[in-house]
């Protein structure tokens, strides 16, 4: 059997179980979306969303691409953002990073000729890797390197949404946190976090569907 048909079959029995356990649940989820959380990744393979954080369907409006980039530019990112926003009104916007990203790799080495979409792409990644050349240069070994720029990265999509009046000009404005992922472990780790930037008489209880038990 190949790998489609594979995954049409696991399809079949995945809902069966789901449905099983909740009978209500897919009535419910065609019912529509009430995410809370925009989660900004990586397309990696390796990163997957729902399973890295244990979520279900219905918990996260995901937006993946190469180097889990967030470009103003760009008509993909930008609907997405709106859409969060201003109709879905998510209260959490997750950027999420991890080490060993072959994009930030990329971004540290010349230009792939064969890649002249992947090189457009992470053009804002290699701007951001000369910006912190100077450090970047006194990390040893490569892969450290690779890695350092990985969570520089992740700080700097996080400060460009906090800055983008869609989210800045939002009543109340989402936090915006920035997170990576270890594929050694399987761990999250906060590099920035969105309760940083309330003030001190807001409420500070996490409102993310995250852990389900």
């Amino acid at each position: 059997m190949n790998l489609p048909k594979r995954m049409l079959v696991a399809n079949v029995a995945w809902a069966q179980e789901i449905a099983r356990r909740d009978p209500q649940f897919f009535a419910t989820l065609a019912q529509g979306q009430n995410p809370q959380v925009l989660w900004i990744g990586c397309s990696d393979s390796r990163v997957p969303a729902e399973s890295v954080t244990h979520c279900a369907p219905g918990d996260l409006f995901v937006h993946r691409n190469i180097a889990n980039l967030f470009d103003a530019g760009d008509d993909n990112s930008m609907s997405v953002l709106e859409y969060a926003v201003e109709v879905l009104r998510v209260k959490h916007i997750i950027v999420c990073g991890h080490y060993g990203c072959g994009g930030v790799r990329a971004s540290l080495m010349p230009p792939a000729p064969h890649l002249p979409h992947v090189n457009r792409r992470i053009r804002p990644l290699c701007e951001l890797a000369q910006t912190h050349r100077a450090e970047l240069d006194g990390i040893a070994p490569e892969q450290a390197r690779i890695d350092r720029l990985a969570e520089l990265n992740v700080i700097a999509q996080v400060q460009r949404l906090r800055e983008h009046p869609i989210v800045a000009r939002s009543e109340p404005p989402p936090l915006v946190h920035g997170w990576i992922f270890s594929l050694a472990d399987g761990q999250l780790r906060e590099l920035e976090s969105g309760y940083e930037h309330v003030s001190a008489t807001a409420d500070l209880g996490l409102e993310l569907a995250l852990k389900r038990a």
